[in-house]
């Protein structure tokens, strides 16, 4: 699902070594499931099609495998949700339960301010004792910048070691404190490569809730929205999440299109059954052709 585009150059001079790399890899996590919502296995390369502005693309690397994820738990601390704490909490604790037990996780608290919740200079963890404090350490009330909450876990990812990045916000979608807007917040998702699900939790008089911005978050990086009747049932979301981020195959390509212009590349991938009948594909919409450019030197080899 998610899109990662990891382009640039690099040299290291020395009397025995010197390499160069240039090249924009776009890297892709899919969801794949049949027409009664079951996960499909067992699928090849030459069973995808992945196609950049209409253009067909040649698929470069493909596997499918469960691989250790870096996820940061983006949760409301504002005073709405001050009834849902517990509920919050036993939530991603179940997604902790239920991830690779190599994940690398974090968790950012946010009302009218962002904060880590890890202590000290802990960056991630794994750890559930240490995820359970990180989720009680800020009391629930004032406002909600939800906005800047997402901005600074897309940049605590950069910080990951892990390929797979994903980010769960839960929230009502609703923001009234931040200094970043919707459109700078998405911007920062299209060029990231994170996959972003979210989960709207409501008041029936909740005048702030938003699941239209929880529904862009997820679209625009190839995540999911929940939007569940019930806070008890977030428990079950979150297990649903961890089972969505361990069956989703990877792939990866070089555009046909190699300018760094800025420009936003939509991207549709299909797949065909091996004995026929329709599978449902759900990755990211596309991604910003970024001229900000990331080094990777294992990409210097051939094709695998």
């Amino acid at each position: 699902m998610a899109v990662q585009c990891a382009s640039g150059q690099a040299d290291i001079s020395g009397p025995d070594f010197k390499f160069s790399v240039d090249v924009n890899l776009v890297v892709l996590h899919a969801t794949v499931r049949d027409r009664k919502g079951r996960f499909v296995s067992g699928l090849r390369k030459d069973d995808f099609q992945v196609f950049e502005d209409g253009v067909p693309q040649a698929i470069r690397e493909f596997h499918h495998e469960d691989v250790p994820v870096a996820v940061g738990l983006v949760v409301d601390n504002s005073g709405s949700m001050s009834r849902k704490r517990r509920d919050v909490t036993a939530a991603a604790l179940a997604f902790a339960r239920s991830s690779n037990p190599n994940d690398q996780m974090f968790v950012v608290n946010f009302n009218e301010r962002v904060s880590f919740g890890l202590r000290g200079a802990e960056l991630f963890s794994a750890s559930k004792a240490e995820l359970e404090h990180a989720l009680n350490g800020v009391p629930a009330n004032g406002r909600t910048a939800l906005y800047d909450a997402i901005e600074a876990g897309l940049a605590h990812l950069n910080k990951a070691s892990l390929e797979k990045k994903v980010l769960i916000v839960i929230s009502d979608g609703g923001d009234n404190a931040s200094h970043h807007t919707l459109d700078q917040v998405l911007e920062s998702a299209g060029r990231s490569d994170a996959i972003i699900y979210t989960i709207g939790l409501f008041d029936e008089d909740d005048k702030d809730r938003n699941p239209v911005v929880l529904k862009k978050l997820a679209r625009v990086t190839g995540g999911e929205v929940y939007l569940p009747s019930e806070t008890r049932r977030v428990v079950q979301v979150c297990q649903a999440i961890a089972a969505d981020t361990r069956n989703q195959y990877t792939f990866t390509y070089i555009p046909s299109n190699q300018k760094l212009d800025g420009t936003f590349r939509v991207i549709r991938v299909t797949a065909t059954a091996p004995h026929g009948g329709r599978l449902l594909v759900r990755t990211r919409d596309g991604y910003i052709a970024s001229p900000q450019r990331k080094v990777r030197p294992n990409d210097s080899r051939g094709e695998p």
